[in-house]
């Protein structure tokens, strides 16, 4: 088995934002020798305004890297970065490891791993969850498919950012990853749903949501969400409308693949589909419950 990753290991980053740029950051701290790349150079020159990192203007240096992450919007983006006319894979050693960390396509990832593994890299999908605020502290779940030894090779590379969950074969962590927030998803429809009609029906929402914690009705949407970014109408939890709506259309992809039963997954992406186009891709997905409140009788805010 190949040495492990561990510090000071020279770590190719592409894709510095809400996400990627704490993560990033926090690899930097744990001693890594991080090369971080965007699209963005404002999003680099601020990463690299807070840590000893370089700050290639293309992804040229990232050749230099054995192991190279990506926290980029979807699998269409992971593809063009390593294996596009320009792209990273055309510049690294073999034996070299991909680690795709974006929520990406399972069925796409595994030909991505697929086409890798002919030019002789190895390919790990690690989605995380948790938010920007647990990729700011280092308590992502972090969801690790791919072959067992590549992934432990990486284990001490990505502790830093989290717990590794590994899930199997290539293309499971994007599967798994699909699959919690398709669970995240319909656990906030849900609450909202409940507490516009508690609502309507005279109870205040704060009470409610205090009561569902204390109760079996509780879940991720009343404990953290609601207390956090709905009642105090903020919206501002940082992940995006639109991302909700992409990896609910990839959970659908997991089941139908698969020949599982869908009715309630299907359901609610379509609902999140139809919020992203009242409020656009960039709103926060909290905001479904604005558009939740939007289909009822009444005032909302």
């Amino acid at each position: 088995m190949s040495a492990a990753f561990a510090p000071p290991e020279r770590v190719g980053f592409v894709g510095l934002g809400n996400m990627g740029g704490p993560m990033a950051l926090r690899l930097a701290r744990a001693g890594f020798r991080v090369v971080a790349a965007d699209a963005s150079r404002d999003a680099v020159t601020r990463l690299s305004a807070q840590v000893a990192c370089e700050t290639p203007a293309d992804l040229a240096e990232l050749g230099s890297c054995r192991v190279v992450i990506t926290m980029l919007p979807d699998g269409r983006a992971v593809r063009e970065v390593l294996l596009g006319a320009r792209g990273i894979a055309t510049r690294l050693a073999p034996g070299s490891v991909l680690i795709d960390m974006s929520s990406s396509s399972p069925v796409g990832t595994r030909q991505l791993g697929t086409d890798l593994t002919a030019r002789g890299f190895s390919l790990v999908d690690a989605p995380v969850s948790g938010g920007v605020r647990k990729a700011v502290d280092g308590t992502l779940a972090i969801m690790a498919g791919g072959e067992t030894q590549v992934v432990e090779r990486c284990r001490a590379l990505l502790e830093p950012l989290g717990r590794v969950f590994p899930t199997g074969a290539t293309g499971s962590g994007h599967a798994m990853k699909a699959l919690n927030n398709f669970l995240s998803a319909v656990n906030l429809a849900a609450a909202a749903e409940a507490v516009i009609a508690g609502e309507r029906f005279g109870l205040d929402p704060a009470n409610m949501i205090a009561i569902l914690n204390a109760s079996t009705g509780k879940n991720s949407a009343t404990e953290q969400k609601y207390p956090a970014y709905v009642l105090p109408r903020n919206f501002a939890s940082g992940f995006a409308l639109g991302l909700m709506a992409k990896d609910l259309r990839l959970a659908l992809e997991v089941s139908r693949a698969g020949g599982a039963a869908h009715l309630l997954l299907e359901t609610c992406s379509r609902l999140y589909d139809a919020a992203e186009q009242q409020f656009g891709a960039r709103a926060d997905n909290t905001e479904i419950v604005r558009f939740l409140e939007s289909l009822t009788d009444g005032k909302h805010g």
